[in-house]
């Protein structure tokens, strides 16, 4: 063998131990991810399709309806994966099972020939005539160490049949295993599917109706996208305000006229704070118990009107009516403002981050208390019209805004 084919042996060997040792943790992975989306069907269709009498707009319900068919989507393609690598696996274990069928073949013959063998020689005169029968003490001795090494080799190879057979056994098992885990993913994904037809089919026949009056729509999107705008342009002025405030109070010169005061002066127990806020990205809790994202943070073009393009400072969070916001981390409440035609909004500082919990019809924090993670800050506004119970939620570091999906737990 030469050089190149003993490193390309070497590499499918490492190869074939990495893929053995990846694959459960890929197919625990895609496991966590289907339970995942499984709860969120679930909460869209408790949050979103609580009231099947509610009275809705036809908007309204497409959007709805859209979030489902994303998340069923995104189901049917994690369990088409876990499918895919049962498949693999499958297949790996009946190579295996095939390899070691082979080798119990070959050492059940070896066996059974030493066996034989041993029975023919069995008796205990046989073996001291073939000690004594040595020419001198020099080869009594090594037939003396012969027969130790054929019996240790009598046993050794028992022992490697009854451990073979054991894991071929246990293949077997697994195999039997991963055959029904399989059967019920594919029989999960075929219901899925059939659910997603039925749903495109009725998104379809709404959509339908819209077209017909796609102008009002259009206009109604967009007059609520101008309306967000304002509010956010506010949200932007009293964070650049606070943060000048903030500076003036500390009598620092770290911002100038020429930076307009666009970052907080950090004391060094705000730094500290603002450390362990950025130590925690992606494992922030939820602002609010139970809710899924209804509204994600950028710019998008709308997915029924693609002339129309809505964009977000922050993301949407629809849950149950009477849900409590909360806050996501530890921090001290900075400004608690009323926005005309928006409710309450609660601004939370955490060094130079503040998170922001928005459409509150109560509030049950003051301006200068310190929170803690998961306190209870206010209760969400129920909108009577839509029947929705909505937070909007915001991060900024000093003037920036953040995605929030990039800071939440799974969001």
């Amino acid at each position: 063998m030469n050089n190149r084919s003993k490193y390309f042996f070497l590499a499918l060997c490492f190869f074939t131990v990495f893929s053995a040792i990846a694959q459960p943790d890929k197919q625990k992975e895609l496991e966590e991810k289907r339970v995942a989306l499984l709860d969120e069907i679930k909460q869209i269709n408790s949050l979103l399709f609580k009231t099947r009498g509610e009275k809705k707009s036809v908007l309204t319900h497409v959007e709805d309806i859209s979030q489902r068919i994303t998340t069923r989507e995104n189901l049917i393609r994690v369990t088409n994966q876990q499918a895919n690598l049962l498949t693999r696996n499958i297949n790996d274990n009946l190579q295996n099972i095939d390899q070691l069928r082979g080798e119990l073949k070959e050492l059940k013959e070896d066996y059974g020939g030493m066996i034989v063998k041993s029975y023919k020689s069995k008796s205990q005169q046989s073996r001291i005539m073939f000690l004594f029968s040595s020419e001198n003490f020099l080869q009594a001795y090594k037939r003396l160490q012969y027969m130790k090494q054929y019996a240790k080799q009598r046993k050794k190879q028992g022992e490697s049949i009854k451990e073979k057979t054991l894991k071929l056994q246990q293949l077997n098992n697994d195999l039997i295993v991963q055959k029904k885990q399989k059967e019920q993913l594919i029989d999960e994904n075929n219901r899925e599917k059939t659910k997603l037809r039925q749903e495109k089919k009725d998104q379809e026949s709404m959509i339908a109706s819209l077209k017909k009056e796609e102008g009002k729509f259009a206009s109604q999107i967009r007059k609520k996208q101008n309306e967000a705008e304002a509010i956010e342009k506010e949200i932007e002025k009293l964070i650049r305000l606070a943060i000048e405030k903030s500076n003036r109070e500390s009598g620092s010169t770290a911002n100038t006229v020429t930076t307009k005061a666009t970052t907080f002066a950090l004391t060094p127990e705000a730094k500290a704070l603002a450390a362990n806020f950025t130590s925690n990205k992606g494992k922030l809790v939820w602002p609010v118990e139970k809710g899924v994202v209804t509204e994600s943070f950028g710019t998008h073009k709308h997915p029924q009107f693609p002339n129309v393009t809505t964009n977000n400072n922050g993301v949407e969070i629809t849950t149950e009516s009477n849900a409590k916001a909360r806050a996501v981390f530890s921090g001290e409440v900075m400004q608690i403002q009323q926005i005309k035609g928006a409710n309450q909004a609660i601004y939370i500082r955490h060094g130079d981050y503040i998170t922001i919990y928005r459409n509150l019809a109560t509030v049950t924090v003051k301006k200068g208390d310190k929170v803690s993670t998961k306190q209870e800050i206010g209760t969400i506004y129920n909108n009577p019209t839509t029947g929705k119970t909505v937070l909007k939620f915001y991060i900024y570091q000093n003037s920036d805004k953040m995605n929030p999906s990039d800071w939440i737990y799974r969001m």
